[in-house]
């Protein structure tokens, strides 16, 4: 189970004019404490609705698999069982086992050809010219320069939708209107008209979309029928080939900062990276970027001035404009996705003619609107610089009053996976655990005030006392797809880290649960199976990092068998041995270990902190986005 308090959008669809009143905003939005919708901050597990879907009780799914043709009939399927047949539906459109490899697609089109002639099935060609569109491509912070962007414009009164991958566990997640991930119900409907049109329309030469394909596809399906007043789009991967790059007419473009990520696909230079980042770039369209490294910059200006595109640099937001409030996403390197996302709203309001109408005489290069602190301040995406704290053996008593026999448990969830944002990760991090140290004492006191207002000064100042009695270890949770350096990554992590005075205890690398090849949602199976896993990437990790901790070359068991054997039984004395003095060739009490599952992880580290309640554990999750989803999976549980 997993505690938090952010601030979220209110469960529920309403309905909005361009320009609703400051009264609807306060309906939209509230402080969320320990439950909220967004999955990331989910405490309870809460029952799937028994709605039935009746549009699909006549509608049949055909779908190829294994080359052979599978009937799922949805007659009378309750909403869960029809949303699960979805998943599989999606399922099948994964073209590739793993990152990296090449697309089986076959035809004669190329992706952004076949792109057109989805949307021309779906009779959404001329619809989506119609769609007042921001497009934001970069290596690092495009998400969260979209949700940025997303959460200005809802607070200045618009109907907002937003795309973006990945999703962590539902795949609804890519899909928000008005802050909100989109209801089942509503992506259903969505999901089976575009999934029946598109199915009734394939040839050879122009099969079903793979998987982004789709959900881009839908997204401008979900974006028109909901008549939304303004389209965000997170670029997937690149640019000038992406799937999203089907927009011709977007009302503003932004690129964010660059770095190595994707050179399998992408290429091996900035310039080459930089090159696929500004094919999303239209003639005469307006386009920010952030300070990028001169070679990656020569190369969006030059491809700015060939399309006679308006180019600026947005300076980054200076805190003090916010007055008071705080980004609510956490890491300096925000203010710089926060700097480019005011810069792509103040154009894109400029330019549909609503900044006049809205902020009057106001200077665009004034003060920031009420609107656009308020939108700053409450923009929210999971898996970003997010602390988890897990509360599986917190208790309450008949008064509410915080009780704990154990120890904390505390994640750190950033998905890092580039040099770049593993060095930002690890500058978060360590500053996150510093701050937290202090802030910790006061949070428990704010939590027993919530619940015994008349005796919470005796109750705080006991727990207050034994939060400041912590013995705090900082361990690391990795995993990354192996098309990853970690020869690259856990330098950068471990240095960064260092340089901050933060080392960590033990590292843990375990499988991600998440499958490649499978689409799933925040109810499927977890599989605890871990009989036939193959740990020899995670063995890998291991002795690298061990080789960089050490500077030696260290011993790990081969055999298949006792691998899982240790894994599965680490003693909880491992957590306790010192680093410095720890053997690299005793496989249990080294500098680290490898575990065979996430849930048997998971509960290793819950039995460590119950058997011992001074201790408190402070988990980094990075290295990959599946691994933090399937840790806020497991936490939701």
């Amino acid at each position: 189970m997993l505690s938090s308090t952010n601030t979220c959008p209110k469960s529920g669809i309403f309905g909005v004019s361009c320009f609703h009143k400051r009264s609807y905003n306060l309906l939209h939005q509230r402080t969320w404490r320990s439950t909220c919708s967004p999955s990331s901050l989910v405490v309870h597990n809460l029952p799937r609705c028994g709605f039935r879907c009746t549009k699909m009780s006549s509608q049949v799914m055909e779908k190829i698999e294994n080359n052979v043709l599978v009937k799922d009939y949805l007659e009378d399927l309750p909403l869960s069982s029809s949303y699960e047949a979805a998943m599989e539906a999606l399922s099948s459109l994964i073209t590739r086992q793993k990152r990296g490899e090449k697309s089986s697609i076959g035809g004669k089109y190329e992706k952004l050809e076949r792109m057109s002639m989805y949307l021309k099935i779906l009779s959404l060609e001329e619809d989506i010219l119609g769609l007042k569109i921001i497009h934001v491509a970069g290596t690092k912070g495009k998400g969260s320069t979209c949700t940025f962007c997303e959460a200005i414009l809802r607070e200045c009164g618009f109907r907002t939708g937003l795309f973006t991958s990945p999703h962590l566990i539902d795949v609804r997640e890519r899909f928000r209107i008005n802050g909100l991930e989109v209801t089942e119900e509503k992506f259903l409907h969505y999901f089976w008209d575009c999934w029946h049109k598109l199915e009734e329309n394939i040839t050879e030469d122009l099969p079903m979309p793979p998987l982004f394909q789709f959900l881009t596809v839908l997204a401008f399906k979900i974006f028109v029928s909901e008549q939304v007043d303004v389209a965000i789009f997170e670029v997937g991967l690149g640019g000038k080939t992406d799937s999203t790059n089907v927009i011709k007419e977007p009302v503003v473009c932004g690129i964010t900062s660059l770095g190595m990520d994707h050179t399998e696909t992408l290429g091996t230079t900035l310039g080459q990276i930089a090159s696929h980042k500004a094919g999303i770039f239209k003639p005469k369209i307006p386009a920010f970027t952030v300070s990028q490294p001169s070679e990656a910059m020569d190369v969006i200006q030059e491809r700015a001035s060939e399309l006679m595109v308006p180019l600026e640099v947005a300076p980054t937001l200076d805190h003090e404009k916010l007055e008071g409030l705080e980004l609510s996403l956490s890491g300096d390197h925000q203010l710089i996705n926060a700097g480019l996302a005011v810069s792509l709203c103040k154009c894109w309001l400029q330019r549909t003619g609503n900044w006049e109408k809205l902020f009057k005489n106001d200077s665009l290069e004034g003060e920031l609107p009420e609107a656009f602190r308020r939108g700053l301040s409450s923009a929210y995406i999971a898996g970003r610089a997010q602390i988890a704290r897990d509360t599986s053996s917190v208790s309450y008593t008949s008064s509410n009053v915080f009780e704990s026999s154990c120890g904390d448990l505390i994640f750190y969830l950033d998905g890092a996976h580039s040099p770049e944002s593993m060095e930002v990760c690890a500058k978060w991090f360590s500053s996150a655990i510093n701050e937290n140290e202090n802030s910790l004492i006061s949070s428990y006191k704010v939590e027993n005030m919530n619940g015994i207002f008349q005796n919470g000064h005796i109750q705080h100042e006991r727990t207050s006392v034994e939060a400041s009695r912590k013995i705090s270890k900082q361990i690391l949770l990795f995993n990354c797809m192996e098309v990853r350096d970690p020869q690259i990554l856990f330098p950068r992590l471990l240095s960064t880290c260092a340089s901050s005075g933060t080392h960590f205890s033990k590292a843990l690398f375990v499988p991600s649960m998440s499958a490649y090849n499978k689409v799933t949602s925040g109810a499927s199976v977890i599989p605890l199976d871990i009989s036939n896993k193959d740990l020899f990437w995670q063995y890998s990790l291991q002795r690298l990092w061990e080789k960089i901790i050490h500077g030696k070359e260290v011993d790990v068991v081969s055999d298949k068998g006792s691998r899982i054997d240790i894994a599965r039984n680490l003693p909880r004395e491992f957590l306790y041995e010192d680093a410095s003095n720890c053997s690299p060739t005793d496989n249990q009490f080294a500098c680290s270990a490898v575990m065979p599952s996430l849930p048997l992880t998971i509960n290793w580290l819950r039995d460590c902190v119950k058997e011992n309640p001074s201790l408190r554990l402070q988990v980094l999750v990075t290295g990959s986005l599946h691994l933090v989803g399937d840790v806020l999976k497991l936490l939701r549980r």
